[in-house]
């Protein structure tokens, strides 16, 4: 049995078509003419052929590659601007100890930042299609990652080319040929301002050296794990219409404790400034927000965040029930309707919490009113509970809340 087919269950609104296709198959998933004449069903979120996913994938595998060669190439470039920088006062003095630390082994090497980056969340998400079982999921999920991942390095490198700046360690790799006291043959006020001919370290450290701004180990960092804390929120639905359990909130913030302690490391072994840690932080969440959001269907909205997206077949909020619901298990939880075979209607634009409808299969839970009454559909969920406490009276205008 494929790992990612579902359990059989039987037909719905949105399987009565698919799963079975006789009439359109497969292509139904990549093919435009048959999208014109058949609705959404669930042949379409079936695992596709390897012709199939590489019909829809590989302008993205192409660009991806092509990025990377980009990235790639701008790392192993001298850096661009021709940075002054002073050494010495005239009176001895050193003008910026702060740059005069010895140089230290990486506690985490980038190289290691960058699998972990990648590996780990890549781990998470195969472990969750062991309840999930969603092939578009993990799809979504490893490619969005690697969006993020790609587009994170190509940035910082473009920075760190064009702008750069002088690491902790950067005089002592740089051994400048400087007078230590006297009169200073530098340029600028009291010629006390050098570039990086007066150096005479090893050419590539001192390269290196230049080179501090961003710091490329946090921007993976956070581009990795910030991606994947937004999939653990979404897939244990820790942010939304219950209280779940507190080892959910561990979990889904453990990866971000792993972004920020890569990038603490930084500045215990001088490879970085704090300035630098934070710039990656800040491109590497970014990214990570911004790739989340172009293969699920929503951030923060806990109805909609654990969807996948699906190439050229639009997802129509509150489009009712037929609309995704072949998705409405594609969650790790299984509390308080989330999860559940039945699917509710899909209700409300995001963040519109006042329209809406059940979506994990509990009406009461995720639409309706604060008293819990009944939905458009009849449904009230059987894993969802009232809000209206027991025994209570009907509440009136002007009560206190």
């Amino acid at each position: 049995m494929p790992f990612f087919n579902r359990r059989s269950r039987a037909p719905d609104v949105n399987t009565s078509t698919a799963v079975g296709g006789e009439k359109h198959g497969r292509r139904g998933i990549m093919n435009k003419s048959d999208r014109r004449h058949t609705t959404n069903t669930a042949s379409s979120y079936s695992r596709p052929s390897f012709g199939q996913w590489i019909k829809v994938t590989w302008p993205d595998i192409l660009t991806m590659i092509v990025m990377g060669a980009i990235g790639l190439g701008i790392y192993t470039a001298p850096p661009a601007p021709s940075r002054s920088f002073p050494v010495y006062f005239p009176d001895g003095d050193i003008v910026y100890p702060e740059f005069a630390y010895p140089l230290r082994k990486e506690i985490i090497p980038i190289w290691a930042a960058a699998l972990l980056a990648a590996l780990v969340p890549i781990f998470f998400f195969l472990v969750m299609q062991i309840r999930i079982r969603s092939f578009w999921d993990v799809n979504n999920a490893t490619i969005g990652l690697l969006y993020s991942l790609i587009t994170a390095a190509v940035f910082q490198v473009f920075l760190k080319w064009l702008i750069g700046g002088l690491r902790p360690h950067f005089l002592d790799v740089c051994k400048p040929a400087v007078p230590i006291a006297g009169t200073q043959t530098g340029n600028g006020l009291g010629n006390i301002m050098y570039d990086k001919s007066v150096c005479t370290g090893n050419e590539s450290d001192i390269n290196d050296s230049l080179e501090s701004f961003p710091s490329g180990h946090t921007t993976a960092a956070f581009a990795g794990f910030a991606f994947l804390y937004l999939y653990l929120n979404a897939k244990l639905k820790v942010f939304s219409n219950y209280h779940p359990a507190y080892w959910k909130l561990i979990v889904t913030y453990m990866p971000i404790l792993g972004a920020v302690l890569i990038g603490g490391a930084l500045t215990i072994d001088e490879f970085h400034n704090w300035w630098d840690v934070f710039a990656g932080a800040v491109i590497g969440t970014t990214m990570a927000f911004s790739a989340y959001r172009m293969v699920y269907a929503s951030i923060w909205d806990f109805r909609f965040n654990h969807i996948p997206l699906i190439r050229n077949m639009p997802f129509t909020y509150g489009a009712g029930s037929a609309a995704f619901d072949a998705f409405h298990a594609a969650i790790w939880t299984r509390q308080a309707g989330w999860g559940a075979s039945e699917g509710g209607p899909w209700s409300g634009a995001p963040f519109d919490a006042a329209g809406g409808g059940p979506v994990g299969g509990g009406g009461g839970v995720l639409g309706g009113d604060a008293a819990g009454r009944r939905s458009a559909d009849g449904y009230q969920g059987r894993r969802s509970i009232g809000r209206k406490p027991v025994g209570a009276s009907p509440r009136r205008p002007g009560d206190m809340v």
